[in-house]
């Protein structure tokens, strides 16, 4: 029961033409549809009728995050949870968005808007009977599934109780101050990777990146001679975190939006102990490798 996974993300785009191109042909998304000044993507890999949401808009930025929850009466559960937990939730209708059912949302005390949904089209991966390990004719990066978000907010330690208290969270990683009284950033999971979302401490309502994951360290390199050649800006090559023990790459989309492709990692389970890291090694659990951050990570938010 509960949340199943980070279902989708719902980004702010500059130039919507500009940025179907780069994320059907260079991330390798499939576009589904568009309507009414949006595009809706999935990954080849994915079931459902999207994953990511591109709007257009005067700015980038996040417009929401959606957790897909199993049964559709949860949706009232987790309602009557928030309001418990003292949270504002409103209704989003089915049919709001293409191919959606009926949603709640909330905001996060980072100032984040989250929605809960059940419904949502199925299309298939076309991979169900008798199939081959992929489709024919991938494009670009091509990678199989969203895999997290790492969200930016003042109040870090609001967040994480909340989505830790209602949502049954689990702690993978944190971050705190050298004094041990302050939390500067967290990760947290519900399915089996090292975390489906994470939250820095920042300003208010801002996006650090969203990510996909991939197969292997060999994809991750794959992925990079695909960003280099289509003059994609970095932020990180190829390298690995010390945080969750991924390795990475950190790009913008033609908006300026931070992406990343993620692969690895351990595999947490609901007894997991959290990892603890001090702010003075902050590098070091970043980029494992250089042991510390450009000015970039901390600064180029949307």
């Amino acid at each position: 029961m509960g949340i199943m996974r980070l279902g989708r993300v719902e980004a702010r785009v500059l130039d919507l033409e500009k940025s179907i191109d780069y994320y059907s042909n260079v991330i390798g998304l499939q576009l589904m549809a568009r309507e009414n000044g949006k595009a809706y993507f999935k990954a080849w890999d994915e079931e459902d009728h999207h994953s990511l949401i591109l709007t257009e808009a005067d700015h980038p930025g996040l417009v929401h995050l959606a957790f897909k929850v199993r049964y559709e009466r949860e949706l009232d559960e987790f309602e009557k949870k928030l309001e418990n937990y003292g949270v504002r939730v409103n209704r989003i209708s089915k049919g709001t968005r293409l191919a959606e059912g009926e949603a709640i949302r909330f905001e996060l005390p980072t100032g984040h808007l989250v929605e809960l949904y059940h419904e949502i089209e199925r299309v298939g991966n076309g991979l169900k009977l008798n199939p081959d390990p992929y489709p024919e004719n991938l494009k670009g990066i091509a990678p199989p599934q969203l895999d997290h978000l790492l969200i930016v907010g003042e109040d870090v330690e609001g967040a994480t109780d909340l989505l830790m208290k209602v949502f049954d969270f689990h702690m993978s990683e944190r971050i705190i101050t050298l004094d041990g009284e302050k939390l500067l950033a967290v990760w947290l999971f519900r399915t089996n990777t090292p975390h489906d979302i994470a939250i820095l401490k920042g300003p208010n309502g801002k996006l650090h990146h969203f990510a996909f994951t991939l197969g292997s360290w060999n994809d991750v390199l794959h992925a990079a001679d695909v960003l280099g050649r289509n003059n994609v800006t970095f932020d990180v090559t190829p390298t690995r975190h010390g945080i969750t023990r991924g390795t990475t790459i950190y790009f913008f989309d033609p908006s300026g939006n931070r992406n990343e492709v993620f692969s690895g990692g351990y595999i947490p389970h609901e007894d997991f102990t959290p990892v603890t890291w001090t702010e003075d090694q902050l590098g070091k659990g970043i980029f494992y490798h250089m042991r510390e951050l450009n000015d970039r990570f901390t600064t180029a938010l949307t």
